[in-house]
């Protein structure tokens, strides 16, 4: 599976640009802001129907413009399948496969995977436990569509269930029977996410520890541990247990809402205890174990996207991913940097092929095209 070609029409800093591409390594150079990072981002709205770098897809329009257009051509199981994604002002989101409109963007998640690996990442870490939890249901949902049901349908009662906790906060009254109806509700699809989430961490912390151990420096002991209520207590007992506080508070505090992951590194948070080296090697471990778990599960090559890392990382690192690139781990990969001579370096040491592009103020030219040595 590939990406054969990219269209962009007022996304971002872009006006109108086409962009073929190889079935191999795509490499855009240019300088910072000029819109290489927009292009992998446009793959990534192909791939996931939305944006990795803002989710709020009217800000994604060119200034002054009122909508954008983003079209490409995927190739998989010997098709072509042409996916238009278009998003106007004061419009919702339309995704079209082969012009035909889809019903639910929940059943495009999936068909066309591609994994980012950007300075962004460093997010996973630093940030809060909302950021960890959708990372790993994004990755779920590309595989299981009643799981993504599920997460929706929780949000919604969630918030139904919060309502009626203001509600009744400010009406100075406590309904059980009434907040037993979303309690139920909750404790059947909570149930159900916790033990897809369990099932899915069983099977990815190997791997993630896997890719740890080979993309690092040296041998060092890692954790990546599921943290969960629900792990101890059931939801049942969990919602009795919080009754007093969530009418307090004015807000659910149990649930698979509260879930989260637990990074550590020699038995200590890596968000405080880890160097930028070790943080740097845990966040390339999970984007390749989550690359793997893809592969393995959907049945084909995600596209990988590499975003302005090769000046991030040291020598090491890149060697090692290099290896990877070269041992044929990935199918299609889009890199972008800001040093041509760099990348020329990189992929001549692995002895890789791959297409060279010039972008400059959203506008994209083809280089040349460099065979394998």
């Amino acid at each position: 599976m590939h990406l054969q070609n990219l269209h962009l029409v007022n996304f971002k800093n872009y006006e109108d640009s086409e962009i073929e591409l190889s079935k191999g390594i795509n490499c855009f150079v240019g300088m910072n802001g000029s819109g290489k990072t927009n292009i992998l981002d446009a793959v990534h709205y192909l791939s996931i129907c939305k944006s990795y770098m803002n989710v709020v897809d009217k800000q994604n329009i060119r200034f002054d413009q009122q909508f954008f257009v983003i079209q490409g051509d995927w190739f998989k199981e010997d098709q072509t399948v042409n996916i238009n994604c278009a998003v106007k002002q004061g419009e919702k989101k339309v995704f079209r496969r082969n012009k035909k409109e889809y019903e639910k963007l929940a059943d495009h998640i999936g068909q066309f995977p591609a994994v980012m690996i950007s300075p962004y990442d460093k997010d996973l870490i630093s940030e809060g436990s909302e950021l960890r939890r959708k990372w790993m249901d994004g990755i779920i949902a590309q595989f299981d569509k009643q799981y993504l049901q599920h997460i929706q349908k929780y949000a919604k009662v969630l918030m139904q269930r919060n309502a009626l906790l203001k509600n009744m906060a400010e009406h100075r009254l406590f309904d059980r029977e009434s907040i037993e109806v979303w309690n139920d509700q909750m404790i059947v699809l909570g149930n159900k996410i916790h033990e897809k989430r369990k099932e899915f961490l069983e099977e990815f912390i190997p791997v993630f520890q896997k890719h740890y151990d080979a993309i690092g420096t040296v041998e060092e002991e890692v954790h990546l541990t599921y943290k969960s209520q629900l792990i101890e207590h059931s939801f049942e007992d969990l919602l009795s247990m919080y009754e007093k506080k969530d009418a307090h508070t004015r807000y659910s505090n149990a649930g698979t809402h509260r879930d989260d992951l637990i990074f550590e590194i020699k038995g200590h948070p890596v968000k405080k205890f880890g160097s930028q080296g070790q943080q740097k090697s845990f966040i390339i471990a999970l984007r390749l174990a989550q690359y793997e778990w893809l592969k393995n599960h959907l049945g084909v090559l995600p596209v990988l996207l590499l975003d302005d890392i090769f000046d991030k990382l040291d020598h090491s690192r890149v060697e090692k991913l290099m290896h990877l690139v070269a041992d044929n781990f990935f199918g299609q990969v889009l890199v972008t940097d800001t040093d041509a001579e760099r990348v020329q370096k990189i992929f001549a040491e692995s002895h890789l092929e791959y297409n060279l592009y010039e972008v400059e103020s959203g506008s994209v030219k083809q280089l040349e095209y460099v065979e394998a040595k």
